[in-house]
């Protein structure tokens, strides 16, 4: 068996090495196209976040000596190519391209275009080298999606409609609209003042059961563990209408990817995209006129019930009896009655005293039917004078709504919406009842919550005077984000530990909730483009390494197994030595000055090496001279 040539064995470990470096490299893209996201330890993670530069510098590192090793293979391979290329015919200036290719040079003649454009090609693929590791190897910031799937309370349908005239036999309430009951605190108000000021601009942040919703709740409960709020549980009858807040039941969980065998990335953040149901209303006020009899409003029914003019303190001197009637419909009359100050003539300060009598009608008023929508009726008189005599129509919907959590922040866009049905009666005698709440007990001796609110609004919006566009502007987003908040406390008053067995909605009244969950972390994406290009370099140059070694296997196998050579066609000495004949100066006499070395032998490249020569120019040539 003949001897395994130097030759063959050098050829074979360049390959095997190149082939390793290329294989991790295409496995690592095929990794991360296979599995489209690819995140490292959350140890190594939160490393990199803090410690940014100092990584950095490590995958530059890495990625150049990668670079260099590819390039040292392929100079070796061009340099080995090039030995067996010249012992054949070749020109000059194929020669120096070749030298020039493997010094990782160019040669720059415009009259030898295709050399040329060669050398520039394969020296600008040899500087990219560096840059499509480092592209490859180096983690970027990225959103990792997650299916999440889940259930909520449905309001929407007859099984909770039975459910919630049950609760309202059991608080007692026969009619909403004759028995208003407190079950809206300041909560209620905020989210009104909430959403009536983010229309003029003002910042618009609702807290509510220790959730933060952005502007108005758009009447949903939260559905993400992290962002549900209060952990607290409900006292004695603090359930349902009860509510006085806690820890409301979150069934939403992460959906397995599609690779189970990859492990969910803790990250550095998370957000969530949810697709569930909401509630809110269109709501439109106008101005109510003289000639808009229909509503039979009436605010001139009152009276001076107590009156005591010799009081020596600032005490109450006298109190006014309000009786406000309108007419909700089949010439039914409504009425309401407010207690006000006034002085000891039976008047009330008309710059400190504000007065804001409002009806709520459970119903539109002029169709038969009391499901669709509800009616307000108001009325402003003292500093609240700019808000006239007007009639606003609120139609609530149910909506589906996408609520994104992020940032400890609840924010919701509704993407559609339907009118009420006959089974959605009884939740619109609920949201009537919140409201009719709201206009009853905002209204204290001296002024009104709501009053108050739109007034601060206003002040805080307008350097003009008030008008009646603004006015009745103010008051339609107020009333929308007071019927979103009802929406959400009657939500969270049923989903609350402990209104159902076992914490667990009844299937009857559970509504699905699906969404995402978008972890923010780094590492690697699908992104076959990049990918491409970055990996690219690298495959060229293994592509002509290999032709280069293989020309060098075959033309080696030509002559002998044991064929070795000492010269190096890179090393412009030896090229000095073959152009000067090197070997023949002990043969032929040198003329006088003329240029004659040793051979190839490791004595005679020795003592060529400190041979002096220098550039001689006659007028015809130029030529090296030994000199010394």
């Amino acid at each position: 068996m003949p001897p395994v040539s130097a030759n063959f064995l050098l050829h074979t470990a360049i390959i095997i090495s190149q082939v390793i470096i290329l294989a991790c490299g295409y496995g690592f893209i095929g990794a991360v196209l296979y599995y489209e996201y690819l995140s490292p330890p959350d140890q190594v993670a939160n490393l990199w976040e803090h410690h940014p530069q100092e990584l950095t510098i490590v995958i530059t590192l890495i990625a150049t000596v990668l670079s260099v090793t590819t390039t040292t293979f392929f100079t070796i391979s061009i340099k080995e190519a090039l030995k067996h290329r010249i012992t054949q015919p070749i020109s000059l200036v194929e020669l120096g391209a070749g030298v020039a290719l493997a010094k990782g040079s160019i040669i720059l003649r415009h009259e030898h275009l295709r050399l040329t454009t060669m050398t520039l090609f394969i020296f600008g693929v040899l500087r990219l080298l560096t840059a499509g590791w480092i592209t490859l190897l180096t983690p970027t910031y990225f959103l990792w999606p997650f299916q999440m799937q889940g259930s909520e309370l449905d309001i929407t349908g007859t099984a909770f409609s039975n459910l919630l005239y049950n609760e309202f036999q059991t608080e007692g309430v026969d009619a909403i609209q004759d028995n208003s009951f407190a079950i809206l605190d300041i909560g209620g108000t905020l989210s009104g003042v909430s959403a009536a000021g983010f229309t003029f601009g003002l910042p618009g942040i609702f807290n509510f059961n220790g959730a933060k919703y952005d502007v108005s709740t758009q009447g949903i409960v939260p559905t993400i563990e992290g962002y549900s709020g209060s952990n607290g549980f409900p006292g004695p009858g603090g359930t349902r209408l009860g509510f006085t807040g806690g820890k409301v039941t979150v069934d939403t969980v992460s959906l397995p990817g599609k690779h189970t065998s990859v492990s969910i990335s803790q990250g550095f953040s998370r957000n969530y995209s949810m697709w569930q149901q909401g509630l809110t209303a269109n709501v439109s006020c106008q101005p109510m006129s003289s000639s808009q009899t229909q509503y039979v409003w009436d605010t001139s029914n009152s009276s001076v019930i107590y009156s005591n003019p010799d009081t020596v303190y600032n005490t109450i001197t006298g109190l006014r009896l309000w009786n406000i009637t309108a007419n909700c419909g089949a010439n039914v009359p409504t009425t309401q009655e407010y207690v006000t100050v006034v002085n000891a003539s039976g008047y009330a300060d008309p710059l400190d005293s504000g007065f804001l009598p409002s009806l709520v009608c459970p119903g539109p008023l002029d169709l038969n039917q009391s499901y669709t929508s509800l009616t307000i009726l108001s009325q402003g008189f003292y500093k609240y004078r700019f808000l006239e005599a007007s009639v606003c129509e609120v139609v609530p919907m149910l909506t589906t709504v996408r609520a994104d959590y992020s940032n400890g922040l609840i924010s919701s866009e509704v993407v559609s919406s339907t009118p009420f049905r006959s089974e959605n009666e009884q939740l619109l005698s609920f949201i009537a009842g919140a409201i009719a709440f709201q206009c009853t007990y905002s209204q204290g001796l001296l002024s009104s919550t709501i009053g108050d609110t739109l007034y601060s609004v206003y002040s805080s919006t307008t350097n003009t005077s008030i008008n009646d566009n603004t006015g009745n502007q103010t008051q339609e987003e107020y009333w929308r984000g007071i019927v979103e908040f009802s929406a959400t406390f009657l939500r969270s008053g049923f989903m609350v530990v402990g209104s159902f067995p076992n914490n667990t909605v009844p299937s009857n009244l559970s509504s699905p909730v699906n969404g995402t969950m978008y972890i923010s972390t780094i590492g690697w994406t699908r992104r076959l483009g990049t990918y491409f290009i970055s990996i690219l370099p690298f495959t060229i140059i293994t592509i002509l390494m290999f032709a280069c070694a293989l020309y060098s296997i075959m033309e080696a196998q030509k002559r002998n197994s044991g064929y070795k050579t000492t010269f190096d066609p890179s090393n412009p000495l030896h090229l000095i030595m073959a152009s000067a004949e090197a070997g023949k100066a002990s043969l032929v006499a040198p003329a006088d000055g003329s240029l004659r070395l040793q051979g190839f032998d490791n004595h005679g490249i020795t003592a060529n090496e400190r041979v002096k020569v220098q550039l001689q120019d006659d007028g015809v040539g130029k030529k090296f001279v030994k000199v010394g």
